[in-house]
């Protein structure tokens, strides 16, 4: 075996975990965990503190750290090389589009090597540009910062402001005065998501996470007051459940969801009254989901508009009720249910309704004017794209702002007039080293599945690159929470692909990518489809001649990294290399134990083995870190982060300890732990870049090793077929 895949021909030596075996029974069936000891028994202080982790589990984080960087350091001349280019594709001195509110324009801006956002704004008459929060400044002397999001109140003097030290999701929020750059004495801790201010700007509501680390809680908090007098003005106990927060584009209401992963329930605030409580809309209701927005007068009358998959409408359609007799038995349809096309979202303005719909596979933006019905769509030409609508802060407005990009093109942000259907370029994302779209070949797959369904893949490749079975590929999946992965332009995969790299996205089932029933035969008893369908669409790329058979690199990350898990012990001869990012792989032990964060949420994706044996033994069949076993695997690089809330620094650390203990060869596995960050990994633009750099230093290492086994290839193929 080539030295540079073989541990046994390095100089540096695996970290073997001890194995202390612990053992507890369900359903009659005894399982064995001789790693559960690096979960840290102060995890939750842990998750706040990373100082608090026990010494001899750190010792062996670092010792997998350095081992990381020994079996890769190899690759260090090409990671410095990648991060050179992918820095180069980023316009360092940068601004977002402004968006419009009242007497201001605010926007953000990134300096010339800075790391972390300036919050500006911009007044609209005329006048300097207003700096309102400065986050490199903030950052400075921090191993982590993460900005959190920002909201200016109604009147424009005070900007509600957020961020997290330590990458495990908590949020201190606090309130600056514009004017004077100074922060207020108002200081709140464990929040999550955006604050709502009420329309006299003394009073902002705010979510709270609770001590899973569930956001479960609505405050309300006056401006001067100490936060311990914060009012609690919703809660939901039930740990199945999260609570968020956002208003009406109309702003007059506050929106309380309740929700999971298939059922959610809204509650209005008034934002113009005092102290008001939240008003009940149509009360929780399994399986049946809905957004809500609030329009002031449609056919003379206020009403709440609703995006719901109620009545069997799988897919979703709009439908509208009185404001004052909101209950589902008064719903009626604006935009009826069709099957196979899937409503994604929606907003209004004083005079149209809109909204973001998919069908095959492919987004486009629906518009009807509220005074006459009239109806128009905005759709584009290419074979696979990413669409996003923006609506904005304003609601008395003509101007549409949306999102484009595809694999081929850099984002571009458009306002388009509903009135005259004009649209204006409002700015397209730079590539200060150069870009040509035409040097890329962006194509739209179906690939079958022994159950008979097609897979969609988006795919990316330099038109130089050999159509003829010899290509390398890395082949990305996720497939899990109803997400759909867009196919969108990213900057950072064109290092793979100017080096010959076919760029793959599988829309596996778990996603939405072919409506709400794909989800739902991705999830729960069904899991197994998810990784079917990777599999199937991989073996389609090779057996079509678009992909080498010996170079596929296979990539997923959190519930796409439980995906990695799972086809690695299925067809571990598929691939020549895992990348697994912060994998949700310790899947059973993780639903079973009902005090780890966010764990009874989950169940209903996963389902709930603690009290269904039929569940129980579902999720054993694929369950990664049960399922390894005495064979050969694939080169492999584990992501990991020390204080991540959603999938726990332990799950990745104990799979990697797993596969060594019982692979069979010596193939590089290594463990990268971030030590200072979370979920997100690292909290900088320009951090980030450095763990993209390193996993795709190891994809070419691998993928383009000699010890890639020679098949005959395919017929060559041109990018026009």
């Amino acid at each position: 075996m080539d030295q540079k895949l073989s541990r046994g021909r390095t100089f540096a030596q695996e970290p073997q975990a001890p194995k202390r075996p612990t053992t507890h029974t369900w359903h009659g069936v005894t399982l064995t965990d001789e790693f559960a000891w690096l979960k840290a028994g102060n995890w939750p202080e842990v998750m706040r503190d990373p100082a608090a982790l026990d010494p001899e589990i750190r010792s062996y984080l670092d010792a997998e750290n350095a081992y990381c960087d020994a079996v890769l350091a190899d690759t260090e001349t090409m990671q410095a090389q990648l991060l050179t280019e992918m820095k180069g594709r980023i316009k360092e001195d940068d601004d977002s589009v402004p968006v419009a509110d009242g007497p201001y324009a605010y926007f953000e801006h990134f300096r010339e090597g800075g790391q972390h956002p300036v919050v500006c704004r911009l007044p609209r008459a005329g006048g300097p540009i207003q700096v309102m929060l400065d986050g490199d400044a903030l950052a400075q002397g921090r191993v982590f910062f993460d900005l959190g999001p920002s909201r200016h109140s109604p009147d424009h003097n005070l900007l509600a402001w957020s961020a997290d030290e330590a990458g495990s999701e908590y949020y201190t929020l606090r309130v600056r005065d514009i004017a004077s750059g100074a922060d207020l004495a108002d200081i709140v801790v464990d929040t999550a998501g955006p604050p709502v201010w009420t329309a006299d700007s003394s009073t902002f509501y705010y979510v709270r996470l609770d001590a899973q680390h569930r956001p479960s809680r609505v405050y309300r908090h006056r401006l001067g007051t100490p936060a311990s007098d914060d009012a609690l003005v919703f809660e939901t106990t039930d740990p199945q459940y999260f609570v968020s927060l956002s208003d009406t584009q109309s702003g007059r209401f506050a929106v309380i969801s309740v929700h999971d992963h298939e059922t959610s329930a809204a509650w209005l605030v008034d934002l113009t009254l005092a102290d008001t409580a939240p008003q009940p809309i149509a009360p929780l209701e399994p399986s049946v989901r809905y957004d809500v927005e609030h329009h002031p007068s449609l056919n003379g009358s206020p009403v709440l508009i609703f995006r719901t998959n109620a009545g069997g409408a799988d897919d979703f359609k709009l439908a509208f009720a009185p404001l004052d007799a909101p209950a589902r038995e008064n719903w009626r349809d604006l935009v009826p249910h069709r099957p196979g096309v899937f409503i994604l979202s929606f907003s209004v303005f004083a005079d149209w309704l809109f909204w973001l719909e998919r069908e095959d596979g492919l987004p486009r933006i629906v518009v009807q004017r509220l005074s006459n019905g009239e109806r128009h769509s905005i759709a584009f030409p290419e074979e696979a794209y990413s669409l996003a609508i923006n609506p904005g802060l304003e609601f008395a407005t003509d101007v549409l702002r949306f999102t484009y990009s595809s694999m081929t093109t850099p984002s571009e942000v458009w306002d388009y007039d509903l009135a005259t259907r004009s649209r204006s370029l409002r700015k397209r994302q730079e590539i200060p080293s150069g870009h040509d779209f035409a040097n890329y070949v962006t194509r739209r797959l179906l690939a079958p599945t022994a159950d008979g369904e097609m897979v969609p893949i988006s795919l990316l490749h330099h038109r130089k690159t050999p159509i003829n079975g010899t290509a390398p590929a890395l082949v990305y999946g996720y497939g899990a929470y109803g997400i759909a992965i867009p196919a969108a332009f990213s900057t950072n995969r064109l290092s793979l692909v100017d080096r010959g790299f076919v760029f793959a996205i599988a829309h596996v089932r778990g996603g939405t990518e072919k409506g709400w029933g794909w989800y739902r035969n991705g999830k729960l008893a069904k899991k197994a489809n998810t990784f079917h369908d990777f599999i199937a669409a991989t073996e389609f790329l090779i057996e079509q001649g678009w992909v080498s058979p010996a170079k596929v690199i296979a990539q997923g990350g959190s519930a796409g990294g439980m995906l990695m898990g799972a086809i690695v012990n299925e067809r571990p001869d598929l691939f020549a290399g895992i990348v697994a990012e912060v994998p949700f792989v310790d899947v059973l032990n993780t639903m079973l134990d009902d005090t780890l964060p966010l764990t009874p949420p989950e169940w209903l994706e996963w389902g709930n083995p603690r009290t269904d044996a039929d569940v129980f033994r579902t999720i054993l069949s694929y369950d990664p870190y049960e399922n390894v076993r005495a064979q050969h695997y694939p080169a492999m690089l584990v992501f990991a982060g020390l204080t991540d809330p959603r999938v726990t620094y332990w799950e990745p650390a104990k799979w990697v300890a797993r596969l060594r203990s019982r692979r069979i060869g010596d193939t590089l596995l290594a463990l990268h732990t971030n030590m200072g960050a979370g979920h997100m990994g690292a909290s900088g633009r320009f951090d980030r870049l450095k763990e993209i750099a390193l996993a795709y230093a190891f994809a070419i290492k691998v993928a383009l090793a000699d010890t890639a086994k020679s098949r005959s290839p395919a017929p060559v193929r041109t990018a026009a077929e």
